[in-house]
């Protein structure tokens, strides 16, 4: 008989690739996609807990759409839900295509932040459910007697740890520091640092290169300040 193509369209919303590597963070394995969706009916299944960047996940396939909107209803939607938790992150959810001998993606392109009121995040249109229950269509996504693989990769974002910090004022308590270097000429100390002096509520020191450091290197005399507590960053 004849069908309507509309019904297997995909959602123009979508960015999806194809690869040849499976899913990196996990993956679910229906022997009967047809018998999952007798058991869950119009809910989800969730798989066993997994951890990625050190907390724990699972992951929720809806085979007849994960929204309460009907709008979704004739789509597999799939989420990832995470613990009680507050981290930014980005999901790759794949299906493999036994036909084809590759792995259809959706690539969510910008991170998105989990936390304890929004603990799961996914795609509401990942493919039409007709894909996955119409003997008619030839997608390769489920195999003889039924079977089909879903997976996903989760990526954390590494806790944020780099900063610096700018301030000015006028009225800086001890703004004037003296150091008296004697013979410098014939200092042989290479560099050569000042005693710890206070000025703004902070301790600095004075760091002296007789010859020279970096580009002054044999020509220059060079001078820094520094943060007593760290040695290594110059202001």
């Amino acid at each position: 008989g004849s069908h309507k193509n509309e019904k297997l369209k995909v959602p123009p919303e979508e960015i999806r690739k194809l690869r040849n590597s499976p899913p990196s963070s996990y993956s679910v394995k229906f022997e009967s996609f047809a018998t999952m969706m007798d058991l869950v009916k119009d809910e989800y299944y969730e798989s066993r807990p997994y951890t990625v960047g050190e907390f724990n996940w699972t992951f929720l396939i809806y085979p007849r759409g994960g929204d309460k909107d009907y709008t979704y209803t004739s789509y597999v939607s799939l989420y990832a839900r995470i613990d009680d938790s507050n981290i930014i992150d980005s999901q790759v959810f794949s299906l493999e295509n036994k036909s084809k001998h590759s792995v259809c993606l959706f690539v969510d392109l910008e991170p998105i932040m989990f936390h304890s009121f929004e603990t799961k995040r996914g795609v509401k249109q990942f493919l039409p459910t007709a894909w996955f229950t119409a003997p008619w269509a030839p997608y390769g996504y489920i195999s003889e007697g039924g079977e089909c693989v879903f997976g996903i990769d989760v990526f954390v974002a590494p806790p944020f740890n780099k900063w610096e910090n700018f301030s000015y004022d006028e009225n800086i308590s001890n703004p004037i520091f003296n150091w008296n270097i004697t013979y410098v000429s014939t200092i042989h100390i290479d560099p050569y640092t000042s005693e710890p002096f206070s000025s703004g509520g902070r301790n600095w020191v004075l760091k002296v290169y007789p010859n020279g450091y970096g580009i002054g290197t044999g020509n220059s005399l060079s001078l820094y300040l520094l943060s007593e507590s760290n040695g290594n960053d110059y202001v």
